[in-house]
């Protein structure tokens, strides 16, 4: 379960540099504190014309090939969202502004592992507020072929995934995770994104894939790993997509209590769950967490913040 009843914010403005793995465009983004019940939201800084602030929701999807975009109505978007945003939610981060001065999340090296760096540097601040989560409350599911995405009832939060691929390094494989802070940084955290060699001239061709290389992918030539340093984890491809998961349905607003199941899913499949499960009012239930004293969950207070008591991301 989640370690904390109450909201969390990003202590103090942490600026994070790369480049687009699609773009293949220098990006930087600014994580700064935002006030409790305000969610996540990204705000395009080099756009001055028009509406720049765009809600990290599911609502907001514009894209899902290879990667997530989210837009607002006036245009403006920002992709490559969701190892961010599965660090997040990871982390019990509820409420954050992110400026970016493009319209690519840095790729970094591929995992959500060097944002829970940055933020571990300086700690996450506890808000007043508390906490609401997404109860799951029946089975939904959606189906496109041999893809398939479910979300059903569970005490905790649950991310399980299944892929195959015709290529003997990957094969079939299937791997379940209970999401805790700790256990995401040991076991998913790291996992990078993966492609195959033999298709990157196409994606390139459609704008795609333009700054990926061996230092933010796993590249797979027939059976073998490019990377010099190999696996991070033997079955390190289904992890990965994990990651991604965790980082798509928490633009569901809220953290999820229940159990999220894909199978070859992507992108899309974690979108379309997301609007089916709320196109239903059954299905669902959001929750605000209880704050009396024996569900309270200690934490070392380390400064006074603004946006509430500081205390460290790992508390």
């Amino acid at each position: 379960m989640l370690k904390s009843v109450y909201q969390h914010t990003v202590q103090q403005s942490l600026t994070i540099s790369g480049i687009g793995v699609h773009s293949g465009a220098p990006a930087t983004l600014t994580i700064r504190p935002a006030p409790a019940g305000s969610g996540i939201v990204f705000i395009r800084t080099d756009i001055q014309d028009r509406d720049n602030v765009i809600p990290a929701r599911w609502d907001h999807v514009a894209d899902t090939r290879l990667c997530t975009v989210i837009a607002n109505k006036a245009g403006a978007t920002v992709s490559t969202i969701e190892h961010l945003m599965s660090a997040f939610a990871a982390l019990g981060v509820d409420n954050a502004e992110v400026d970016i001065d493009g319209p690519e999340t840095p790729i970094m090296d591929g995992s959500a592992k060097p944002f829970i760096e940055a933020m571990d540097r300086t700690g996450l601040a506890r808000q007043k507020a508390a906490r609401k989560v997404l109860v799951i409350k029946k089975t939904i599911s959606v189906k496109d072929g041999d893809k398939e995405a479910i979300l059903s009832p569970a005490d905790g939060q649950y991310f399980g995934f299944e892929i195959e691929f015709d290529n003997a390094l990957i094969g079939r494989q299937k791997y379940i995770h209970q999401l805790k802070e700790n256990s995401f940084r040991g076991e998913i955290a790291a996992a990078r994104t993966f492609g195959f060699l033999h298709e990157v001239e196409m994606l390139r061709k459609m704008g795609l894939a333009r700054g990926g290389s061996l230092d933010n992918a796993i590249v797979i030539d027939g059976e073998t790993v490019m990377n010099p340093g190999g696996l991070r984890f033997k079955n390190e491809f289904v992890r990965h997509k994990i990651l991604d998961a965790v980082g798509d349905i928490y633009l569901a607003g809220a953290q999820l209590i229940g159990h999220y199941h894909g199978i070859k899913a992507g992108h899309a499949m974690n979108n379309k769950i997301l609007h089916a499960l709320f196109a239903d009012p059954t299905a669902y239930a959001i929750v605000t967490l209880n704050q009396a004293p024996e569900t309270q969950v200690a934490a070392p207070v380390r400064s006074a913040a603004y946006f509430g008591e500081a205390v460290p991301v790992g508390a």
